[in-house]
């Protein structure tokens, strides 16, 4: 039997989400880890001697990131590193010929995205954010209950993510939010992308386009250097076309306990995820309820959605086929978190054009 075609993965750094991607990569049936690199003498060997010592003879271990980036037999590359390190390397890999996962979020600019998409146009490779959430089945069990108009149609939601701080992640609050410190650039991308996306969808439809806000206001905590420990607020997204009010609640700490949900309410009902980030023994659980008086809990088979991500991402590749989160996608993400922070900054209404 012919083996098939997988891609050959690299890693730029030792970043902490390597134990979910490191293992992930390994496990996906289309693609094969070769190669791992951190700026920190032996780092990259350490991390994969923690998180995949029986595969450390297939794979090449550097010490310094454009050594993994030259590397020829190095097809795709994940970036991990800091959030503000994300448009540099990323544009590095791709103008040398790699296709590239990067970790959430793509830039802290729209207009870094707007560089890395001309270059990945430019060099003709795939590149995708890194949002793993989407790839797990519960998500599109939810699209299914909302297209089949259980719950009406869609009004309002709220998007709640949060961890409590440990001393090993002090890092993610040493910077302020301009150089991509801060719970909004942390964790906020999810409780944004979340929102747009359930509030694009729709009774009795099932071609889901993510609906843009177009106003927010927000308030936040911010440390010494600048950088948000908690931030909440509320997008507009504008009326339907009855003239109902459209709105999604936003809060993201890193005060307060382990939570990653939304939940939609509609003119009939409601329905709420319990747990976008699931760990892959977890078993995901989506309720709903009715107007008239039904209330369901569905429970769900485990599933990695890191291993979902990385084998939609290397079929894309190896297929050359378009990728489920696109560059629009992306910028429409930023651009509202950059009004987010601004709305933070000047304690006013953001407007967005």
């Amino acid at each position: 039997m012919t083996e098939h075609r997988k891609l050959r993965w690299g890693i730029l750094g030792a970043a902490r989400v390597n134990e979910r991607l490191l293992p992930a990569i390994i496990e996906a049936p289309n693609a094969q880890l070769v190669a791992i690199a951190s700026r920190r003498a032996g780092a990259a060997n350490a991390t994969l001697q923690k998180y995949a010592p029986c595969h450390a003879s297939e794979v090449q271990c550097y010490d310094e990131m454009d050594a993994l980036i030259n590397d020829a037999n190095v097809e795709a590359v994940y970036c991990p590193m800091a959030n503000n390190e994300h448009a540099e390397w990323a544009l590095k890999a791709i103008n040398a010929g790699k296709h590239v996962l990067i970790e959430k979020p793509m830039a802290l600019t729209v207009a870094d995205i707007e560089r890395i998409e001309q270059a990945a146009l430019k060099n003709n490779v795939k590149v995708m954010e890194g949002f793993m959430y989407r790839f797990h089945p519960q998500h599109a069990r939810i699209q299914g209950i909302v297209a089949s108009g259980l719950i009406g149609d869609v009004l309002s939601a709220r998007a709640s993510y949060s961890f409590l701080m440990r001393p090993a992640r002090m890092y993610r609050i040493a910077s302020g939010v301009a150089q991509g410190g801060g719970a909004m650039w942390d964790i906020g991308p999810y409780a944004i992308h979340s929102l747009r996306w359930v509030m694009g969808l729709q009774a009795g439809s099932n071609n889901v386009q993510p609906l843009e806000p177009v106003s927010v206001m927000a308030h936040a905590k911010l440390n010494d250097v600048g950088a948000d420990t908690v931030t909440s607020g509320v997008l507009d997204f504008g009326r339907d076309t009855e003239g109902r009010a459209l709105f999604g609640h936003f809060d993201v700490s890193f005060e307060r306990s382990r939570k990653s949900e939304y939940e939609i309410i509609g003119t009939k009902g409601w329905v709420k995820c319990h747990a976008a980030w699931v760990f892959q023994n977890d078993v995901p659980v989506v309720s709903w309820a009715t107007e008239d008086g039904k209330y369901a809990e569905e429970r769900f088979a485990p599933s990695n959605h890191f291993n979902l991500e990385i084998e939609h991402f290397s079929d894309c590749v190896l297929n050359n086929q378009p990728t489920h989160l696109t560059f629009s996608d992306a910028k429409a993400n930023c651009k509202a978190i950059e009004a987010v922070l601004q709305s933070v900054a000047s304690q006013r209404l953001v407007k967005m054009d």
